[in-house]
């Protein structure tokens, strides 16, 4: 049905990502993003206090079509010019993942191109290579998002050792948590970060796995002890700060992942250290980071803000990885609400 040269020094991938409340499209030509579209439905999310999935599908069905039509139109190109279709098929929200899918098969099938399947995790890892079009493995890489938090020693482009992640809850579910208990709304993430810019790092915070814990996290004993402090609190009918905790349990919980991260860093060898996923957009985690590899000499590639969150963009990225590898799906694609990390990244 069609001929593929994965030799093509820049192909032009279209990512399509409808993970969970973005509709996105994205096209890239090599490593350089032509056009970048997203439609979201946070605000409708924010209502609810938090994803409906069956809103985000409708929202997604309702969308796609002409969010990646834009996407072609802004990147100058004719879908004669794309060289294959990359889309998430996992994980996420089952309902949402299968819009995507089933619109990149038709597609892909229309315009008689390759398919790519997308893992949403490799994507979020593979955002750091749009940012540094010379990045090249190995390195160290930490990745912090809603549903993930784990150090991966980054070999080649295809090979990853998982060094160490959460026994609970991942880092961006505790900052969407945390912020439900301080009555902010969702998504959590953006709003403790902006609520703890008043604030002070005063509130005793758990330290986790102080002394070991090797490279792993456990997120389930600040999230409840964020929890615990302010249910007492107004049992007591005691005034608090939520600036102060907020800012506390930012600092508690990013300060670890910038620890381990330098010390995998350290132990490994490399000189290279990226991040991915949705709570890297954190300014406090950002700035953090940066300081502790510029003191160990480290080099560190982050990702714009916003390729740090759900976008296609990061999935087009590695679907370039996957064409460059041959790996391409067939029309019997189908989505997949979950997928182990372990099987994933090795």
């Amino acid at each position: 049905m069609y001929t593929v040269d994965i030799n093509k020094e820049n192909p032009i991938i279209l990512g399509i990502e409808t993970s969970c409340d973005e509709t996105a499209a994205a096209v890239i030509c090599g490593r350089k993003i032509l056009s970048d579209e997203i439609a979201s439905s946070a605000n409708i999310q924010a209502l609810y206090g938090g994803v409906v999935p069956e809103i985000a599908s409708r929202a997604h069905t309702d969308a796609v079509s002409l969010v990646v039509e834009n996407a072609v139109k802004k990147a100058g190109i004719t879908y004669a010019d794309i060289d294959a279709v990359a889309v998430t098929y996992g994980a996420g929200l089952l309902g949402a993942l299968l819009v995507g899918v089933s619109f990149a098969k038709a597609f892909a099938y229309a315009i008689k191109k390759p398919l790519i399947a997308v893992n949403h995790i490799r994507g979020h890892l593979a955002a750091a290579y749009l940012s540094d079009t010379a990045l090249k493995p190995p390195f160290i890489t930490l990745l912090a998002s809603g549903g993930h938090t784990a150090i991966l020693h980054t070999k080649t482009e295809s090979e990853f050792a998982i060094l160490g992640g959460t026994l609970d809850d991942a880092v961006g579910e505790a900052f969407d948590k945390v912020a439900r208990v301080l009555g902010l709304q969702y998504p959590g993430g953006p709003n403790i970060e902006r609520c703890a810019l008043g604030g002070k790092n005063v509130v005793p915070m758990p330290k986790m796995f102080k002394g070991g814990g090797g490279y792993n996290f456990s997120y389930s004993g600040l999230k409840t002890a964020v929890i615990n402090y302010c249910h007492t609190k107004e049992q007591k009918g005691e005034p608090y700060e939520k600036a102060d905790v907020a800012k506390s349990f930012e600092c508690a919980a990013v300060d670890v992942l910038v620890e381990k991260t330098v010390a995998a860093a350290k132990e490994t060898g490399v000189k290279t250290v990226t991040a991915g996923g949705g709570v890297v957009a954190n300014t406090y985690l950002r700035q953090s980071l940066a300081a502790a590899c510029k003191k160990n000499g480290f080099k560190l590639v982050l990702p714009e803000k916003r390729y740090c969150t759900d976008n296609a963009a990061m999935i087009a990225a590695e679907g370039l990885t996957q064409f460059k590898l041959g790996n391409f799906a067939d029309l019997r694609l189908n989505a997949k609400a979950s997928i182990p990390l372990s099987k994933t990244l090795s």
